[in-house]
């Protein structure tokens, strides 16, 4: 069985993100960037299926700038067996990602694609459902625990209400949740045997798809900061000020 696992480059996670003067988007020239933490999770995932016998091979699979490499060589060191990078300017959106991972699913003819829930720099949880809409692919998202039975995956997803359990015929695709597993940290050996690993380029004219973007950012803000707190002196009081102040009760 063939994975594929679409990772995204980000700005690591422990970086705090400055929005540009201009208000047009984030901050990222001289920023450090890393593998998005559920792509992450992704791949320990198809590697851990790999590991097990049930998978022959694992490809992962970015899109972006050619500084995506560096990602897609952590991929490959934690132990996916070939990358592929498809170059694109700028942020496609998630419809256009979509539209790009099903041509190249079409192409490589994966039984399984694993992807994190969502990237935390845009927070969109949207590429993982337009993809299985597009491919006709039955799909399981939000998934904490995936295990292999014949012919299928029986999978656990974490829902509002708990815990929900579904068993999802090949082909399939899945995305991730934070309790799936702990992603390894990649070795030197295996980071020095990553550089010798094949990575096929890419672009979207190569695969028929028009990344054009449909939306326009009009302004990108920060958050307004919050009001300091305040101390009560009793119960009363507090239900004071949540009623009258907050009206919140």
């Amino acid at each position: 069985m063939k994975v594929l696992v679409p990772i995204k480059r980000v700005i690591d996670a422990n970086v705090k993100v400055r929005v540009k003067a201009d208000r047009t988007g984030v901050e990222t020239a001289n920023v450090k960037m890393a593998m998005n933490p559920f792509c992450e999770i992704a791949v320990e995932e198809a590697v851990r299926l790999k590991e097990a016998g049930t998978a022959s091979e694992v490809i992962v699979i970015s899109i972006g700038s050619a500084q995506a490499q560096e990602t897609l060589r952590t991929g490959l060191a934690m132990g996916a067996d070939r990358g592929i990078l498809i170059l694109c300017e700028g942020d496609p959106e998630p419809l256009a990602v979509a539209k790009l991972l099903k041509a190249v699913v079409d192409k490589e003819g994966p039984e399984l694609v694993i992807l994190g829930k969502q990237a935390v720099d845009n927070d969109n949880n949207q590429t993982g459902q337009m993809l299985a809409a597009l491919l006709g692919w039955p799909q399981g998202t939000f998934i904490s625990k995936i295990e292999k039975t014949d012919g299928s995956f029986a999978i656990t997803r974490e829902v509002d209400g708990g815990l929900e359990k579904l068993e999802l015929k090949l082909p399939a695709v899945v995305t991730t949740d934070l309790r799936l597993n702990e992603p390894r940290y990649a070795s030197l050996p295996n980071i020095m045997k990553a550089k010798k690993k094949p990575i096929d380029t890419l672009s979207p004219a190569d695969l028929g798809v028009d990344v054009s973007p449909r939306l326009t950012i009009i302004a990108v803000n920060e958050p307004p900061a919050r009001k300091a707190g305040v101390k009560v002196a009793s119960v009363a009081e507090l239900v004071d000020k949540l009623r009258n102040e907050a009206k919140v009760i």
